[in-house]
């Protein structure tokens, strides 16, 4: 986290516990501050400079964050970055990858 981020992180830290305290409420307990602020980060306001937003601005985006956005941008990271075929070696790839005879 650059020096930016970190300093704004810590000026929004009230707004974004609220908002990790209201998860946890809704039933997903393993969400936590930096994950909410990542998501802001890297989501909310990938194309704004956050430098230049209000502090309204910020807060808003944080409060208004609703659990289905936040799951449903979680697990299409998750997916993006998963490796599916890591515990294969090689020859099982190959294996799987092969195309089948068909049977008659």
């Amino acid at each position: 986290m650059s020096i930016q981020f970190s300093k704004i992180f810590t000026h929004m830290l009230p707004a974004i516990e609220s908002k990790k305290t209201e998860f946890h409420l809704f039933g997903y307990p393993t969400v936590t501050e930096e994950e909410i602020w990542a998501y802001c980060i890297q989501k909310k306001w990938r194309k704004k400079d956050i430098s230049s937003m209000s502090v309204h601005e910020i807060v808003n985006g944080i409060l208004r964050i609703t659990p289905a956005e936040y799951m449903t941008y979680t697990q299409i990271e998750e997916q993006r970055n998963s490796d599916w075929f890591s515990d294969l070696n090689s020859d099982e790839l190959q294996i799987l990858l092969a195309p089948q005879k068909s049977r008659k």
